[in-house]
């Protein structure tokens, strides 16, 4: 009650802190990340270990099951182990625990695994580490294709220049692409031309990598200048590797070419990929951590429109998947639905309210207790998915029962000819209890969704969090801006009318029924009464009485056993009839010249009779 009076006291605070929320709403959206789901926060980490050439049960018993054995030992927070034996790697993931910290978990998974490095096989290379979690799912997917380039330049573009670029848009995670020819310098040994020479091709691996150093020379100072040192210690082409001797033998020098051939070739191509029937390259983009996927899928492709220019011609980039286009569809039919929802809502409103400026302030309400909630959403560090959208759009036909119990008691309240202040008093006073107590037992519905685990938790929370934030801003500001815009915009003049209720009396519905009783069949409207104790209250007129014959026809019509009805005056402060000894019953009522002067209350109620003097 206190907060009412508040509010009433100060309505300008509660009307500038709704349009506080109306100004930071737009600043929070901008800012909150917008998905199709809610971020599935389940940590993992993966190790991926390679040794080219050995087989898979080699890569299970000699890195595998060491590593694992490691990682249950000196890592904190596992929760289980996943791995994957190949011919030349092993692909270890690590589950945390869900209360688990990330970054702790990557630094000790990172030292224990340069700690194996020394009891694994020799010339076994540091792993890769990579986070991700169950959010981590492609955004969008880049195809590659081109009439002119072959696969290895299309792998090569597409990895050593896109993929550098579009690694610096925020949030997206580059993996390398799939399909073409990884692009390596090949040589190709001729085995006969080998054997003729005496050599081995172990002679062909030294001969290249004792040729092909890269070496700091420093630089020369001579007199007043300072001049840079090359050494032609790495040849500049691909052709200049066939000219390296690989060996003299009695004065004759062996030179590669004559044993081998050294040109630009591939990897073993593993997998392919076809765009309409030609191969190219598909690169994913990622969506890592709390980033917006529809911000990073406009990044993307705004780095593609600026590289544009500087593509290879021939070059042919296509976005074969978007994942924005569902986001968007998604988030546009809850918006849709939602107020599709909140119109009907305010239609039903004004139907049954009866009332424009009643039907506005709960108008008013609505949006402004879902701002709430999603200003608390973007607080708690949530997103804009289809989950929190769709328990606002479940929460707008809820929201709208404090805001319309509250103005519909109040209604009644300045109907019963109240002061406007005092009729929103005594109606926020008259429902303060059942409101709040009916907005707890829906928020209570919606816990048990926080007790969930797993990946039903992630995906729940956001929705029963959505819903619970709508529903106390309901109730808030239906305890201080409804009452401070009813004291603006209701008023007991707009309320009640006496002479629109002359002859009728207080029904069970809002608003007033005519007189059942059984002399109105024979009762006329007589002019106002000029009493002095009249002229004070509202002018209107009373009942003249009944002659004899209709009031005996009147009664005649009566059921029979029907008892008779007394005309016992009603008291306007009490539903209850007043006792008086000296009633008597009729079937008509008494007529104005011999009956004292009756005056009316709101609604048709007769008061107390008093005689003239």
């Amino acid at each position: 009650m206190w907060i009412v009076r508040l509010a009433l006291a100060r309505p300008y605070t509660f009307i500038v802190l709704a349009l506080v929320v109306l100004l930071l709403t737009p600043v929070a959206l901008t800012r909150t990340p917008t998905d199709i789901f809610p971020e599935i926060n389940i940590p993992v980490i993966a190790l991926v270990w390679t040794y080219n050439g050995l087989q898979a049960q080699e890569m299970e018993r000699r890195i595998t099951t060491n590593v694992e054995r490691g990682i249950t030992t000196l890592v904190n927070d596992v929760e289980h182990i996943e791995s994957q034996s190949l011919t030349g790697i092993a692909i270890i993931k690590v589950f945390f625990q869900p209360n688990a910290n990330v970054q702790t978990a990557l630094a000790q998974t990172a030292a224990i695994s340069q700690t194996f490095l020394r009891s694994l096989p020799p010339g076994t290379t540091p792993p890769l580490v990579i986070i991700y979690s169950a959010s981590t799912v492609p955004v969008l997917q880049i195809g590659l294709t081109s009439d002119r380039l072959s696969e290895q330049q299309l792998f090569d573009y597409g990895n050593n220049f896109i993929r550098t670029q579009l690694a610096t848009v925020q949030g997206a995670s580059m993996p390398f692409p799939y399909g073409g020819k990884q692009r390596v310098i090949s040589v190709d040994i001729n085995p006969a031309a080998l054997q003729a020479n005496g050599l081995s091709p172990v002679d062909i691996v030294n001969a290249v990598s004792a040729q092909n150093l890269i070496l700091p020379t420093g630089t020369a100072k001579l007199g007043s200048l300072e001049y840079n040192v090359e050494l032609n210690g790495s040849p500049g082409t691909v052709a200049e590797l066939n000219d390296l001797p690989v060996k003299t033998v009695n004065g004759s020098t062996v030179y590669l070419r004559d044993v081998a051939h050294v040109r630009d070739g591939f990897v073993p191509q593993t997998n392919v990929v076809m765009a309409n029937g030609q191969r190219g390259v598909l690169m994913s983009v990622y969506k890592t951590g709390n980033a917006s996927t529809l911000s990073i899928v406009d990044r993307v492709k705004r780095t593609l429109k600026d590289y544009q220019p500087s593509r290879p011609e021939g070059l042919h980039i296509t976005t074969f998947f978007d994942q924005s286009l569902f986001v968007r569809a998604a988030i546009q039919g809850v918006l849709r639905e939602a107020l599709i929802a909140a119109c009907l809502t305010a239609a039903m409103i004004l139907l049954f309210l009866g009332n424009w400026r009643s039907t506005l302030i709960i108008a008013i309400s609505i949006p402004l207790s879902i701002l709430v909630s999603i200003l608390c959403l973007s607080a708690l560090g949530e997103t804009i998915n289809i989950m929190t959208l769709g328990g606002l759009a479940l929460a707008v036909g809820i929201l709208v029962d404090d805001a319309t119990v509250e103005i519909e008691n109040i209604n009644r309240n300045l109907a019963m000819g109240k002061d406007t202040v005092q009729a929103i008093l005594d109606g926020a006073q008259q429902i303060a209890v059942p409101a709040f107590v009916s907005t707890l037992c829906i928020c209570i519905v919606f816990i048990p969704m926080f007790l969930l685990s797993g990946v039903a938790r992630h995906l729940f929370v956001p929705l029963a969090e959505a819903v619970t934030f709508a529903m106390l801003a309901s109730y808030g500001w239906s305890r201080t801006l409804v009452p401070t815009l009813a004291k603006y915009l209701l008023s007991a003049k707009d309320e009640y009318h006496p002479e629109e209720h002359v002859g009728e009396r207080m029904s069970l519905f809002h608003g007033s029924s005519p007189s059942l009783s059984w002399g109105s069949a024979c009762c006329r409207l007589a002019p106002p009464s000029s009493s002095d104790e009249t002229s004070s209250r509202p002018s209107t007129p009373a009942r003249s009485g009944c002659t004899s014959g209709p009031a005996r026809a009147c009664a005649s019509r009566r059921p029979p056993g029907w008892p008779t009805r007394s005309t016992r005056p009603f008291d306007a402060r009490s539903p209850r009839r007043t006792s008086s000894p000296s009633s008597t019953t009729s079937a008509c009522p008494t007529p104005a010249s011999t009956s004292p002067t009756a005056t009316r209350a709101p609604w048709g109620l007769p008061t107390r009779r008093s005689s003239s003097s």
